[in-house]
């Protein structure tokens, strides 16, 4: 496989896992505050509380996968493997 290839599939790789970790972000969020806050909010703060849920559970996918791609990184030579997504600016 050449590098384009490469590329393609690292990031379509990454997305899947992006939205994994997010997904279960939302999951372990949304168990919790069931188990605990959930009798003591009114129901009608319940989607105030969702979009909440959510926003904090894509802040913190954010920071999860920026965690794991600089491990990536250290370990991984990425410029051997992969072609850069952005190519350079024509002048």
């Amino acid at each position: 496989m050449n590098k384009k290839v490469n590329t393609v599939l690292f990031v379509l790789g990454a997305t899947l896992v992006n939205v994994l970790i997010m997904v279960f972000l939302f999951l372990i969020l949304f168990i919790l505050f069931a188990r605990f806050l959930a009798p003591s909010v009114p129901p009608a703060a319940g989607q105030f509380v969702l979009l909440g849920l959510f926003l904090v559970s894509v802040v913190g996918t954010y920071f999860v996968y920026h965690r794991l791609i600089a491990l990536l990184q250290k370990k991984v030579d990425m410029e051997r493997y992969f072609d850069p997504i952005f190519g350079r600016r024509r002048r």
